[in-house]
């Protein structure tokens, strides 16, 4: 077990976007590839994606909270998550489950498309289908399945946002991040709620620049969840204050 401990109500999103992007601007190309190639190892391998996206964010944070602090960073810096790969990879893993969860039900749905006979053999199939009341029926129980999906998948990644950059700067086991993860993200709810609707503005803007704006938004959204980690977990001796005073998972106030 750890003492870490947690400050609540601590995360100024603005600040974080802000700082953020004067982080991105100081390394600008340095953050675009970093950001690129994050985007390609986390997204287009198939298989492979969902494996590797521990411990290349661990690697993101672990490049920002270097270069917030003015340490030496360069590219290879993103791939020190890859030291960390075991816990990195299963906490990744656990964050993902609603992504898992959505990509194992498109699965069976088009091995049912292909297994499902091109003509039904049911003659009332398309009567039964087309009958108001079950129309409503299938459509209301589809749109409570949506919201309650996107609700979970919601809470499920703002819960362990702090997750990975916990392993990855303090070594903890992957359940204590999980647990500190939790108590400090509902201890910190309405500030990580602005900076998720900073963040959306951040990547409206960046579509409506061609889209090329996105290769600049991306960093600067990853960035800035790094540095309301580092709010909420500021480094021993660091001038924030919290007026709630600091929180830990082991002495019960939370």
């Amino acid at each position: 077990m750890t003492g870490i401990n947690y400050l609540p109500s601590a995360i100024d999103a603005s600040d974080c976007i802000s700082s953020a992007w004067e982080l991105v601007k100081r390394r600008f190309w340095l953050y675009i590839g970093v950001a690129l190639l994050t985007l390609v190892l986390i997204g287009f391998i198939p298989f492979v994606s969902v494996f590797l996206m521990g411990p290349v964010m661990g690697g993101f944070a672990y490049l920002v909270l270097r270069d917030m602090r003015n340490e030496p960073v360069d590219f290879g810096t993103m791939f020190k998550g890859f030291e960390k790969f075991i816990p990195l990879m299963f906490m990744g893993l656990i964050q993902a489950i609603p992504g898992i969860i959505y990509e194992c039900i498109g699965l069976v749905w088009d091995i049912n498309e292909m297994l499902r006979p091109s003509e039904t053999t049911d003659p009332n199939f398309f009567q039964t289908a087309s009958d108001p009341f079950v129309f409503s029926a299938f459509t209301v129980a589809f749109v409570i399945m949506l919201i309650g999906y996107v609700l979970f998948s919601l809470i499920w990644s703002y819960a362990l946002i702090f997750a990975i950059p916990l392993i990855m700067e303090h070594g903890i086991s992957i359940g204590d991040a999980i647990k500190l993860s939790f108590g400090a993200v509902f201890s910190n709810l309405g500030g990580l709620i602005v900076l998720g609707l900073w963040g959306g503005l951040v990547a409206l803007l960046g579509l409506l620049s061609l889209c090329v704006g996105m290769f600049v938004a991306i960093p600067v959204i990853f960035a800035s969840q790094v540095f309301a980690y580092r709010q909420v977990f500021p480094l021993f001796g660091e001038p924030f204050v919290s007026p709630r005073g600091y929180v830990s998972i082991f002495d019960g106030d939370i």
